[in-house]
């Protein structure tokens, strides 16, 4: 008969991850036991450190990745649920929100580098694609940030209607269309090609110029249609 794995409880007390947090610093703790602290407890036959390691394993061991996992897929792992999920779920975001806190938003936009500074910890670990547009006054002070839709593979499923209607609704002077491609590759698909010049069109008609169409990779990647000469 093989041993029971140890409780959380049951680990020496300078192997607790709580006991470490206080004696050497939530800097000095691996991810895991990081992880384990926010669980606070295991289920039957794991630990929480058990259990965390499990987690962890869902995103090879990134937290990077494991933060773009479906947090349902995360809540049905033995001894996470619902609540716990939400926990660590409410962490990833508290940690973005901080990161966004570091370097404040631009209040008007110069060039393609602002808009990646507005949306790039936002845009660039999601697992679906976003579309927004970020609606601009007379002089280029962000008006609206407008999320179109969510989760569309095909841009080209995306109709110029959805897009100038947010922003004359908005009374916004001009526009800049922002998604993400949640391979981390920003480089334009034909599909993005293909539709932009429906915007382009659009935009003339409407008299609400298209100044911009960025894509969103990982890291600090993007790819801007003005800068590339492809609007």
């Amino acid at each position: 008969m093989f041993p029971m794995p140890l409780r959380l409880s049951e680990h020496l007390e300078h192997d607790r991850p709580r006991e470490r947090f206080w004696a050497v610093g939530p800097g000095a703790l691996t991810a895991q036991e990081l992880l384990a602290i926010l669980l606070g407890t295991g289920t039957r036959g794991q630990d929480a450190l058990a259990v965390a390691g499990e987690i962890l394993s869902r995103g090879d061991g990134s937290l990077r990745r494991l933060a773009t996992r479906p947090w349902a897929e995360l809540a049905r792992i033995p001894g996470v649920g619902r609540a716990k999920a939400a926990r660590l779920a409410a962490a990833v975001e508290l940690g973005r929100r901080i990161e966004t806190e570091a370097e404040p938003p631009p209040e008007r936009i110069r060039g393609p580098g602002d808009v990646q500074r507005y949306y790039g910890l936002r845009l660039r670990d999601l697992a679906v694609e976003e579309f927004h547009v970020l609606a601009l006054g007379s002089q280029s002070q962000i008006l609206a940030d407008l999320l179109i839709t969510r989760g569309i593979l095909n841009s080209s499923l995306v109709h110029p209607r959805e897009v100038f209607r947010a922003a004359i609704a908005e009374a916004a002077a001009g526009i800049i269309v922002v998604h993400n491609h949640p391979s981390g590759d920003p480089t334009p698909s034909a599909d993005d090609r293909a539709w932009d010049h429906r915007w382009d069109d659009a935009g003339r008609v409407l008299d609400v110029p298209v100044y911009d169409h960025v894509v969103i990779g990982g890291g600090e990647r993007y790819v801007s249609f003005a800068e590339a000469g492809l609007l």
